[in-house]
């Protein structure tokens, strides 16, 4: 996986031909989707499709989104592509506690004796609430993230900016479990790239890095929103110049102070800027 994956393309599992096309799209990573986006008369073919498509390593990194954690489908789930060889990692869909991943870490094992690396999804209250005991509840856990509509919904919310505060709890707990930035959720509107824009914005505003998508046209709208600007990256170098010649705290002509934080920013942003 490329070390800043950017783009997270949501696929429904029982749809191979669509998952066979996911894969060439240009997303850095597919979500094969077990949950939401399938059936409840299809969720044993969409798992069953899943693991003979996982049975042999993909070109691109490919996770699993299982069922809920609190419903009959999960287990047979995690039973059906924990192990499997083209399985990169598993989302966990509304998690509202540490004890949800302690308990998949326990039964999703594979022969090695290693865990896939887990995602936990928030999609409540109670999961915005105990945010960073999910963050740091099992090794495995490599990431944090939300599901904006669940979350909308149990909160009531009507207006998007309602969900910032939810936003920057996840954004900080994931930072104070030494995980990787959140990606943001998706766009529920497919048509509406311009909208799409103006969110990935403020989601990279709020310390979000990269986003999930439903459909492969988003791809290349947040990968530009989330990729350095020109002047970020020309920002950036001079920075690291300036810090090289003298290590020290300093001020830069155009006022710019520069200390130890701002030359790991610089260092990040370029990063970014060269990934893959």
């Amino acid at each position: 996986m490329r070390p800043y994956p950017l783009t997270w393309l949501y696929v429904p599992g029982d749809r191979p031909d669509t998952v066979t096309k996911a894969l060439v799209a240009g997303a850095d990573v597919v979500i094969v989707d077990l949950e939401d986006a399938v059936a409840p008369e299809r969720k044993r073919y969409a798992r069953e499709a899943t693991a003979e498509r996982l049975g042999d390593p993909q070109p691109i990194p490919v996770h699993v989104r299982v069922n809920s954690l609190a419903g009959p489908l999960a287990a047979a789930d995690l039973a059906a592509v924990a192990a499997l060889p083209g399985l990169a990692g598993l989302r966990l869909p509304k998690v509202t506690t540490p004890a949800q991943i302690t308990r998949v870490a326990g039964t999703a094992a594979r022969p090695d004796g290693g865990v896939p690396p887990l995602c936990a999804l928030l999609e409540s209250a109670l999961g915005i609430e105990h945010a960073h005991a999910i963050a740091t509840a099992h090794p495995s856990l490599r990431g944090i993230a939300l599901g904006e509509a669940d979350l909308r919904a149990d909160l009531g919310v009507r207006h998007d900016g309602g969900l910032d505060w939810c936003r920057s709890r996840v954004v900080v707990a994931a930072r104070a479990a030494a995980l990787p930035p959140p990606p943001q959720s998706v766009h529920p509107d497919i048509r509406d790239l311009e909208g799409l824009r103006a969110s990935c914005a403020h989601g990279r505003a709020l310390g979000f890095l990269g986003r999930a998508a439903i459909h492969p046209r988003q791809l290349p709208v947040i990968e530009r929103a989330y990729l350095p600007t020109e002047e970020e990256i020309e920002q950036a170098e001079t920075v690291l110049k300036a810090a090289e010649a003298d290590q020290g705290a300093q001020a830069l002509p155009d006022g710019t102070f520069v200390d130890a934080a701002v030359v790991a920013q610089a260092h990040r942003t370029l990063s970014l800027a060269r990934r893959g």
